[in-house]
């Protein structure tokens, strides 16, 4: 696979060239690298790459993408881009912002080789999106905007009682709620790949009718999966997704080891393919 800032992979787990590929897109604040953890839980099926942005981890010195549209062309590039030597079928994850990103990325890849799927968690269908909470708290600054954060969950106890700590840690949270809160929905052609939508049963901000609209993104019906849980139903129980995520990584690859199998036999000649019969 081509070398790029764009993706982390786990150092420890070593997955063979066979594996499908799950690029995954962190929530509003998130640090890519928890994704690494899902290594061992989806074996040689898949192999994890977080996708790591512009302004952010090791790449903290570059300049970070003003808008969503921005940093989804940026990493629809760079996948776009490794996909040229790397064949492998590979599926995109994403999580509430990073859900909203891997949509967008995913309309910039569509129908490219190897995407063979898009797996949504923690979010409305993009047709409602700005939510009016979200816009609302991409406006407040200090305490407000921490309190009003608050209201999704995923913010430790140490954080939110702690300013020093909030004034070190929450300008990324900002800039990612700032991003959402910009977006601006243009309706599409239909993804021609399969969609996955996962969520909790117990998220106050995603409810069954919110999730409606996901179905004209999409040529074919999205597949839905709940679980118990808040929206970050995953924390404590990453098994939640990578449950969803290992079955279709192995879909994908089979899927991608027949239509290889058919286009070699295609290639060959007509004489070996009668002495074949």
């Amino acid at each position: 696979m081509v070398a790029s800032p764009w993706f982390l992979t786990s150092e420890t787990v070593a997955v063979p060239g066979p594996a499908a590929r799950v690029l995954c897109f962190p929530h509003a604040g998130g640090n890519p690298r928890t994704f690494l953890g899902w290594q061992p839980a989806l074996r040689d099926d898949a192999q994890v790459l977080a996708v790591c942005p512009p302004g952010r981890g090791h790449r903290f010195r570059e300049p970070a993408p003003g808008s969503l549209a921005e940093l989804a062309d940026g990493s629809a590039a760079a996948i776009a881009l490794a996909a040229t030597t790397d064949h492998r079928p590979f599926l995109l994850f994403g999580h509430s912002f990073g859900a909203a990103l891997a949509f967008e990325v995913a309309r910039r890849l569509d129908g490219i080789r190897g995407f063979a799927g898009l797996v949504v968690s923690g979010c409305s269908a993009p047709s409602l999106l700005p939510t009016p909470r979200v816009v609302e708290a991409a406006r407040l600054e200090g305490p407000a905007f921490t309190e009003a954060v608050g209201f999704f969950g995923g913010l430790p106890p140490e954080v939110l009682d702690d300013e020093a700590v909030q004034e070190l840690l929450l300008p990324h949270l900002k800039a990612d709620f700032r991003m959402v809160a910009g977006y601006r929905y243009r309706p599409g052609a239909p993804l021609a790949v399969p969609v996955t939508l996962l969520n909790g049963t117990d998220d106050p901000h995603v409810s069954a009718a919110a999730l409606d609209a996901w179905s004209r993104e999409c040529t074919a019906p999205p597949d839905r999966h709940w679980t118990d849980g808040g929206h970050f139903y995953f924390e404590d129980r990453p098994d939640a997704v990578t449950s969803v995520l290992r079955p279709l990584a192995r879909a994908a690859a089979a899927a991608a080891a027949s239509a290889a199998s058919v286009a070699a036999a295609a290639t060959r000649p007509d004489a070996e393919y009668v002495e074949l019969i």
